[in-house]
């Protein structure tokens, strides 16, 4: 996915008390919505381009399937477990009028908490590695109702000196607030729409300064954390594991032996990254 031309897009809000938990619900108290559970807006964490402004930081390449880079100036970074959706991205008039998903993978957008920052994306890239995304990226029969998607739950597991802990609640991905075409049609929306207003960026400046990028990889929005996960941040050395798999084929209990051996079955998106 590295050499392919595409944009990376995240949607924050888009899980019912992630937000307050990652003590971000007061950046977006002046973002209105059109119904309460609507996810709050999309962020960038990257944009192929070479003349960013003061968004330069957005062009180098983030995401890792096996590392997580820690940041020398924080202290409190944690991982957010998502599912990704890569995406075709078809424009017209420049416009973007669809998204088309094709595969989705496990993925961490793993975050420092900047309780000042003036833009979400300001919390998400700080160079190579501080992302991650599953080399297992499942192929999508379709992203409507009743779709193989819909039987598939993530976890989030943190390993540190041998001890494993539950550090997302295992969530089935249908807990989306917003899920299949409806979040699609609201993503399109903001890539064309959104104002550079608040936390937010005007994305379809950002598309146009990519020279209008075919594919897009958006991660959907993090679940909420265990208590452990809430109050314990990642340190050099700790392993992060973000793992979607088919809750009709596997349960959590068989998740979680995978998990402790760090090797998980081939149908499983599973994303391990090491913090160094």
């Amino acid at each position: 996915m590295q050499n392919n031309h595409f944009i990376g897009l995240g949607v924050a809000g888009n899980f019912a008390g992630h937000l307050e938990q990652a003590g971000e619900a007061a950046d977006f108290a002046k973002v209105k919505t059109a119904e309460a559970v609507q996810p709050k807006a999309i962020f960038p964490f990257y944009v192929p381009a070479e003349n960013l402004g003061d968004y330069q930081f957005l062009s180098t390449y983030p995401l890792s399937n096996d590392a997580i880079h820690f940041p020398q100036d924080a202290d409190n970074l944690q991982i957010e477990p998502e599912i990704a959706l890569i995406c075709d991205i078809a424009y017209e008039n420049n416009q973007v009028i669809s998204l088309i998903p094709t595969h989705f993978a496990a993925y961490n957008d793993c975050s420092i908490r900047r309780p000042n920052a003036r833009k979400i994306c300001e919390k998400k890239n700080w160079g190579a590695s501080s992302k991650g995304i599953s080399a297992t990226q499942l192929p999508l029969d379709h992203f409507n109702e009743g779709g193989t998607l819909d039987n598939y739950y993530i976890a989030c597991f943190h390993k540190r000196d041998g001890k494993l802990n539950a550090y997302g609640i295992n969530s089935p991905a249908v807990e989306y607030s917003y899920f299949h075409q409806k979040l699609l049609d609201w993503v399109v929306n903001q890539m064309n729409n959104q104002p550079d207003d608040g936390p937010m960026n005007h994305i379809a400046e950002m598309l146009k300064q990519a020279n209008y990028p075919t594919q897009a990889i958006i991660s959907i929005g993090a679940t909420r954390y265990t208590s452990f996960g809430e109050s314990n941040f990642l340190q050099v050395g700790d392993v992060s594991m973000v793992v979607v798999y088919n809750a009709k084929k596997y349960s959590l209990s068989q998740i979680e032996e995978m998990a402790k051996l760090q090797t998980f079955s081939e149908d499983i998106s599973a994303l391990i990254q090491t913090v160094r």
